[in-house]
């Protein structure tokens, strides 16, 4: 199964921007109604050597994008962002309503969008993965969250199986873990091959010698 950003990754070393250095950089669109958490959000990915734009809800983000059906705005020409990291909860245009336009876009759908939240929700995060977002971070969000996401989208490593390991320890509190509610089930010993298990290769191969 492709992931919501995995075409975007196959082609992201031709929209990478440079830096002055020569070096090539993510470009990040961040998007908080909190001016503090937009504060922190951009010290933390300028920190991880990303550009960073901010803008204050989904309606400014979606302007800036090219996305608000005005001809006047910023086209994909002249913006290239390379990860969108959101609030969940913004007046106006929530973080998952902006993750919809931006998964219907068929220029911007394949960008990696980033949900953060300081609740933990389950149905929200089940929301906002199965509607394509690449992660759902809870706040405060942290410098090794923000290296982990900018380090994965450089190497460009897809993990099928990272969005529900990540539901399941952003649900911890909602109860105990599997391990401890299910019962243990033993299992069977055959007694003529010393309590190997029927199925493993010594024992096969010790009931053949005996045929």
């Amino acid at each position: 199964m492709t992931t919501a950003g995995d075409v975007f990754r196959h082609t992201l070393p031709e929209l990478l921007e440079e830096s002055p250095s020569g070096a090539a950089e993510l470009h990040v669109l961040a998007v908080d109604d909190s001016f503090v958490d937009r504060k922190v959000i951009e010290r933390l990915l300028k920190v991880s050597s990303c550009k960073v734009t901010v803008v204050e809800s989904g309606t400014r983000a979606l302007q800036y994008l090219g996305l608000d059906g005005d001809k006047s705005s910023f086209g994909f020409d002249s913006v290239k962002v390379n990860m969108i990291i959101t609030d969940y909860s913004m007046p106006g245009m929530t973080g998952y309503e902006l993750l919809k336009k931006i998964k219907e876009s068929s220029v911007f759908r394949e960008i990696p969008v980033v949900i953060m939240s300081s609740e933990n929700i389950l149905t929200r995060i089940d929301r906002c993965l199965e509607e394509g977002a690449e992660e759902f971070l809870l706040k405060p969000v942290k410098l090794a969250d923000v290296r982990r996401l900018t380090d994965f989208i450089m190497r460009g490593e897809v993990k099928e199986d990272e969005k529900t390991s990540q539901k399941r320890k952003l649900s911890d509190n909602c109860g105990p873990p599997l391990s401890t509610t299910l019962p243990s089930v033993s299992q069977p010993r055959d007694s003529s091959s010393s309590g190997l298990s029927p199925l493993s290769p010594s024992s096969l191969s010790s009931k053949k010698s005996r045929l």
